[in-house]
Protein backbone atom coordinates (compact mmCIF):
# COMPACT_ATOMS: atom_id res chain seq x y z
CA UNK A 1 0.00 0.00 0.00
CA UNK A 2 1.30 3.45 -0.96
CA UNK A 3 2.21 5.81 1.87
CA UNK A 4 3.72 9.21 1.15
CA UNK A 5 6.84 9.84 3.25
CA UNK A 6 7.49 12.99 5.29
CA UNK A 7 4.00 14.14 4.37
CA UNK A 8 3.25 17.09 6.71
CA UNK A 9 6.85 18.35 6.62
CA UNK A 10 6.93 18.33 2.82
CA UNK A 11 3.62 20.16 2.42
CA UNK A 12 4.65 22.77 5.00
CA UNK A 13 7.74 23.62 2.94
CA UNK A 14 6.02 23.27 -0.45
CA UNK A 15 3.06 25.59 0.25
CA UNK A 16 3.49 29.36 0.20
CA UNK A 17 0.36 30.79 -1.44
CA UNK A 18 -3.01 28.94 -1.21
CA UNK A 19 -3.99 30.54 -4.51
CA UNK A 20 -0.73 29.73 -6.28
CA UNK A 21 0.54 27.36 -8.95
CA UNK A 22 2.21 24.11 -7.90
CA UNK A 23 4.03 21.32 -9.70
CA UNK A 24 4.37 17.72 -8.54
CA UNK A 25 7.09 16.27 -10.75
CA UNK A 26 6.60 12.69 -9.51
CA UNK A 27 2.92 12.12 -8.82
CA UNK A 28 3.12 8.45 -7.84
CA UNK A 29 0.23 7.61 -5.55
CA UNK A 30 -0.60 11.30 -5.14
CA UNK A 31 -0.19 11.39 -1.36
CA UNK A 32 1.71 14.67 -1.17
CA UNK A 33 -0.48 16.33 -3.77
CA UNK A 34 -3.68 15.23 -2.07
CA UNK A 35 -2.48 16.72 1.22
CA UNK A 36 -1.40 19.95 -0.48
CA UNK A 37 -4.76 20.27 -2.24
CA UNK A 38 -6.57 20.31 1.12
CA UNK A 39 -4.80 23.60 1.85
CA UNK A 40 -5.36 25.21 -1.56
CA UNK A 41 -8.18 27.43 -2.70
CA UNK A 42 -10.34 26.37 -5.65
CA UNK A 43 -8.58 28.79 -7.99
CA UNK A 44 -5.10 27.37 -7.30
CA UNK A 45 -3.49 25.62 -10.26
CA UNK A 46 -1.80 22.22 -9.97
CA UNK A 47 0.31 20.35 -12.54
CA UNK A 48 1.13 16.69 -11.88
CA UNK A 49 3.73 14.75 -13.87
CA UNK A 50 4.71 11.10 -13.93
CA UNK A 51 6.73 9.15 -16.46
CA UNK A 52 4.76 6.00 -15.62
CA UNK A 53 1.48 6.18 -17.53
CA UNK A 54 -0.05 3.23 -15.64
CA UNK A 55 0.41 4.99 -12.30
CA UNK A 56 -0.78 8.32 -13.71
CA UNK A 57 -4.05 6.78 -14.86
CA UNK A 58 -4.57 4.88 -11.62
CA UNK A 59 -3.92 7.89 -9.38
CA UNK A 60 -6.09 10.15 -11.54
CA UNK A 61 -9.14 8.19 -10.37
CA UNK A 62 -8.41 9.10 -6.74
CA UNK A 63 -7.81 12.84 -7.10
CA UNK A 64 -10.48 15.53 -6.87
CA UNK A 65 -8.63 18.80 -7.44
CA UNK A 66 -10.48 21.60 -9.32
CA UNK A 67 -7.69 22.95 -11.52
CA UNK A 68 -5.51 19.88 -12.00
CA UNK A 69 -3.51 19.16 -15.16
CA UNK A 70 -1.96 15.69 -15.40
CA UNK A 71 0.94 15.10 -17.78
CA UNK A 72 2.58 11.84 -18.85
CA UNK A 73 6.15 13.04 -19.05
CA UNK A 74 9.66 12.99 -17.66
CA UNK A 75 10.55 15.79 -15.24
CA UNK A 76 13.86 16.24 -17.02
CA UNK A 77 11.72 18.06 -19.64
CA UNK A 78 10.04 20.28 -17.06
CA UNK A 79 10.71 23.62 -18.77
CA UNK A 80 9.37 22.33 -22.10
CA UNK A 81 6.26 20.93 -20.40
CA UNK A 82 5.57 24.26 -18.67
CA UNK A 83 6.15 26.16 -21.93
CA UNK A 84 3.63 23.92 -23.70
CA UNK A 85 1.10 24.70 -20.95
CA UNK A 86 1.80 28.43 -21.20
CA UNK A 87 2.96 28.62 -17.58
CA UNK A 88 5.81 31.04 -16.94
CA UNK A 89 6.34 30.89 -13.16
CA UNK A 90 5.15 28.69 -10.29
CA UNK A 91 4.98 28.91 -6.49
CA UNK A 92 6.26 25.47 -5.58
CA UNK A 93 7.84 22.37 -7.09
CA UNK A 94 8.10 18.92 -5.52
CA UNK A 95 10.35 16.10 -6.69
CA UNK A 96 9.89 12.81 -4.81
CA UNK A 97 12.64 10.56 -6.15
CA UNK A 98 13.02 6.80 -6.34
CA UNK A 99 10.66 3.98 -7.15
CA UNK A 100 6.96 4.16 -6.30
CA UNK A 101 5.32 1.67 -3.96
CA UNK A 102 2.88 0.94 -6.80
CA UNK A 103 5.76 -0.09 -9.05
CA UNK A 104 7.25 -2.33 -6.38
CA UNK A 105 3.90 -3.93 -5.62
CA UNK A 106 3.25 -4.98 -9.23
CA UNK A 107 5.54 -7.98 -9.65
CA UNK A 108 5.42 -7.97 -13.45
CA UNK A 109 7.20 -4.59 -13.53
CA UNK A 110 10.42 -6.32 -12.41
CA UNK A 111 11.43 -3.80 -9.72
CA UNK A 112 11.22 -6.22 -6.79
CA UNK A 113 13.89 -8.74 -5.88
CA UNK A 114 11.31 -10.68 -3.85
CA UNK A 115 8.99 -11.60 -6.75
CA UNK A 116 9.74 -13.53 -9.93
CA UNK A 117 9.17 -11.51 -13.10
CA UNK A 118 10.79 -10.53 -16.37
CA UNK A 119 13.76 -8.20 -15.97
CA UNK A 120 12.15 -4.88 -16.83
CA UNK A 121 12.37 -1.94 -14.35
CA UNK A 122 11.20 0.66 -16.86
CA UNK A 123 9.25 3.49 -15.25
CA UNK A 124 8.20 4.61 -18.72
CA UNK A 125 7.14 1.39 -20.43
CA UNK A 126 7.32 3.11 -23.81
CA UNK A 127 11.11 3.34 -23.70
CA UNK A 128 13.17 0.54 -25.25
CA UNK A 129 16.01 0.07 -22.73
CA UNK A 130 15.15 -2.38 -19.93
CA UNK A 131 17.05 -4.16 -17.17
CA UNK A 132 17.17 -7.24 -19.40
CA UNK A 133 19.17 -5.29 -22.01
CA UNK A 134 21.66 -4.08 -19.42
CA UNK A 135 22.16 -7.44 -17.72
CA UNK A 136 22.49 -9.34 -20.99
CA UNK A 137 24.49 -6.92 -23.15
CA UNK A 138 26.64 -4.57 -21.03
CA UNK A 139 30.31 -5.45 -20.70
CA UNK A 140 31.70 -6.69 -17.41
CA UNK A 141 33.49 -3.36 -16.94
CA UNK A 142 30.28 -1.36 -17.51
CA UNK A 143 28.26 -3.61 -15.20
CA UNK A 144 30.90 -3.23 -12.49
CA UNK A 145 30.89 0.54 -12.90
CA UNK A 146 27.10 0.75 -12.65
CA UNK A 147 26.84 -1.51 -9.61
CA UNK A 148 29.63 0.32 -7.81
CA UNK A 149 28.63 3.86 -8.79
CA UNK A 150 24.83 3.65 -8.57
CA UNK A 151 24.44 0.86 -6.03
CA UNK A 152 27.60 1.43 -3.96
CA UNK A 153 27.92 -2.35 -4.13
CA UNK A 154 31.25 -3.50 -2.69
CA UNK A 155 31.00 -6.86 -4.49
CA UNK A 156 30.27 -5.23 -7.85
CA UNK A 157 33.19 -6.94 -9.57
CA UNK A 158 32.32 -10.48 -8.50
CA UNK A 159 28.61 -10.02 -9.26
CA UNK A 160 29.38 -8.62 -12.72
CA UNK A 161 31.79 -11.46 -13.45
CA UNK A 162 29.13 -14.01 -12.47
CA UNK A 163 26.56 -12.34 -14.73
CA UNK A 164 28.89 -12.34 -17.74
CA UNK A 165 29.95 -15.97 -17.18
CA UNK A 166 26.36 -17.14 -16.83
CA UNK A 167 25.03 -15.39 -19.92
CA UNK A 168 27.67 -17.10 -22.11
CA UNK A 169 25.47 -20.19 -21.90
CA UNK A 170 22.01 -18.70 -21.39
CA UNK A 171 20.40 -15.26 -21.13
CA UNK A 172 19.31 -14.03 -17.71
CA UNK A 173 15.58 -13.52 -18.15
CA UNK A 174 14.00 -13.17 -14.70
CA UNK A 175 14.45 -11.24 -11.48
CA UNK A 176 14.86 -14.33 -9.30
CA UNK A 177 17.34 -15.80 -11.77
CA UNK A 178 19.44 -12.68 -11.25
CA UNK A 179 18.91 -12.80 -7.47
CA UNK A 180 20.22 -16.38 -7.39
CA UNK A 181 23.32 -15.32 -9.32
CA UNK A 182 23.96 -12.44 -6.93
CA UNK A 183 23.56 -14.68 -3.88
CA UNK A 184 26.10 -17.14 -5.26
CA UNK A 185 28.58 -14.29 -5.96
CA UNK A 186 28.85 -12.81 -2.47
CA UNK A 187 30.10 -14.19 0.87
CA UNK A 188 27.66 -15.95 3.20
CA UNK A 189 28.13 -13.23 5.81
CA UNK A 190 26.93 -10.63 3.27
CA UNK A 191 23.87 -12.73 2.48
CA UNK A 192 22.92 -12.68 6.15
CA UNK A 193 22.85 -8.87 6.24
CA UNK A 194 20.28 -6.92 4.21
CA UNK A 195 19.10 -8.63 1.04
CA UNK A 196 22.22 -9.13 -1.13
CA UNK A 197 20.38 -8.13 -4.33
CA UNK A 198 19.15 -4.81 -2.95
CA UNK A 199 22.02 -2.66 -4.20
CA UNK A 200 22.28 -4.36 -7.59
CA UNK A 201 18.57 -3.84 -8.27
CA UNK A 202 18.88 -0.19 -7.23
CA UNK A 203 21.80 0.32 -9.59
CA UNK A 204 20.05 -1.34 -12.51
CA UNK A 205 16.88 0.69 -11.93
CA UNK A 206 18.84 3.96 -11.88
CA UNK A 207 20.63 3.04 -15.11
CA UNK A 208 17.45 1.89 -16.87
CA UNK A 209 15.60 5.11 -16.06
CA UNK A 210 18.51 7.57 -16.21
CA UNK A 211 17.48 8.80 -12.77
CA UNK A 212 20.59 10.70 -11.71
CA UNK A 213 21.04 12.38 -15.10
CA UNK A 214 17.39 13.47 -15.01
CA UNK A 215 17.85 14.94 -11.53
CA UNK A 216 20.93 16.88 -12.60
CA UNK A 217 19.02 18.23 -15.63
CA UNK A 218 15.85 19.26 -13.80
CA UNK A 219 17.28 21.13 -10.82
CA UNK A 220 18.42 24.24 -12.77
CA UNK A 221 15.02 24.29 -14.51
CA UNK A 222 13.22 24.49 -11.16
CA UNK A 223 15.11 27.65 -10.23
CA UNK A 224 14.19 29.29 -13.53
CA UNK A 225 10.51 28.40 -13.06
CA UNK A 226 10.07 29.54 -9.47
CA UNK A 227 8.62 32.93 -8.58
CA UNK A 228 10.57 34.94 -5.99
CA UNK A 229 9.65 33.29 -2.71
CA UNK A 230 8.64 30.09 -4.50
CA UNK A 231 10.05 26.84 -3.19
CA UNK A 232 11.70 23.67 -4.44
CA UNK A 233 11.37 20.52 -2.31
CA UNK A 234 13.23 17.30 -3.07
CA UNK A 235 12.85 13.96 -1.30
CA UNK A 236 15.69 11.51 -1.91
CA UNK A 237 16.24 7.94 -0.80
CA UNK A 238 19.95 7.28 -1.21
CA UNK A 239 23.18 9.14 -0.79
CA UNK A 240 23.85 9.71 -4.49
CA UNK A 241 20.59 11.61 -4.99
CA UNK A 242 20.93 13.54 -1.75
CA UNK A 243 24.50 14.55 -2.58
CA UNK A 244 23.41 15.98 -5.95
CA UNK A 245 20.56 17.96 -4.37
CA UNK A 246 22.67 19.22 -1.47
CA UNK A 247 25.50 20.39 -3.74
CA UNK A 248 23.12 22.10 -6.17
CA UNK A 249 21.34 24.02 -3.45
CA UNK A 250 24.60 25.05 -1.82
CA UNK A 251 26.02 26.26 -5.13
CA UNK A 252 22.89 28.29 -5.95
CA UNK A 253 22.86 29.78 -2.45
CA UNK A 254 26.35 31.28 -2.84
CA UNK A 255 26.98 34.93 -3.64
CA UNK A 256 30.47 34.33 -4.98
CA UNK A 257 31.83 31.31 -6.83
CA UNK A 258 35.31 32.67 -7.55
CA UNK A 259 38.24 30.32 -6.85
CA UNK A 260 39.47 30.63 -3.23
CA UNK A 261 42.31 33.11 -2.74
CA UNK A 262 41.23 35.80 -5.17
CA UNK A 263 41.48 39.21 -3.43
CA UNK A 264 38.43 40.61 -5.29
CA UNK A 265 35.29 38.91 -6.58
CA UNK A 266 35.22 38.89 -10.38
CA UNK A 267 32.41 36.41 -11.04
CA UNK A 268 29.52 38.79 -10.28
CA UNK A 269 27.51 35.74 -9.24
CA UNK A 270 24.54 36.32 -6.95
CA UNK A 271 22.71 33.79 -4.84
CA UNK A 272 19.46 32.55 -6.35
CA UNK A 273 18.28 30.28 -3.53
CA UNK A 274 17.93 30.46 0.22
CA UNK A 275 18.31 27.04 1.82
CA UNK A 276 15.44 26.32 4.24
CA UNK A 277 16.70 22.98 5.55
CA UNK A 278 20.16 23.38 7.08
CA UNK A 279 20.16 19.63 7.54
CA UNK A 280 17.87 17.26 5.62
CA UNK A 281 14.52 16.54 7.25
CA UNK A 282 14.20 12.86 8.15
CA UNK A 283 11.35 10.69 9.37
CA UNK A 284 10.47 10.17 13.01
CA UNK A 285 10.83 6.80 14.69
CA UNK A 286 7.05 6.49 14.66
CA UNK A 287 6.80 7.10 10.90
CA UNK A 288 9.58 4.61 10.19
CA UNK A 289 7.75 1.97 12.20
CA UNK A 290 4.57 2.50 10.18
CA UNK A 291 6.31 3.01 6.83
CA UNK A 292 9.73 1.32 6.52
CA UNK A 293 10.36 3.14 3.21
CA UNK A 294 10.65 6.39 5.20
CA UNK A 295 13.82 5.23 6.96
CA UNK A 296 16.10 6.41 4.16
CA UNK A 297 14.06 9.44 3.08
CA UNK A 298 15.66 12.90 3.21
CA UNK A 299 13.85 16.14 2.43
CA UNK A 300 15.70 19.28 1.36
CA UNK A 301 13.97 22.57 0.57
CA UNK A 302 15.01 25.99 -0.68
CA UNK A 303 13.23 29.21 -1.69
CA UNK A 304 13.88 31.43 -4.69
CA UNK A 305 15.42 34.78 -3.77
Amino acid sequence: MHQAVLLPQTVDYWLTDPCGTYVDCTLGGGGHLRCLAEKLSDNAQVIALDKDQDILQKTALTLNIPRLTMIHGDFRNLQEIMDNLGIKLVDGILIDLGVSSFQLDIAERGFSFHEDAALDMRMNRQQSLSAWDIVNSYSEADLTRILYQYGEEKYARSISRAIVNYREHSPIDSTLELVSLIQSSVPASYRREKHPARKTFQALRIEVNGELDALIEVLPQTVDLLKPGGRICVISFHSLEDRIVKQFMQDRAKDCICPPGLPVCTCNHRAELKILTRKPVTASTEECEHNPRARSAKLRAASKI
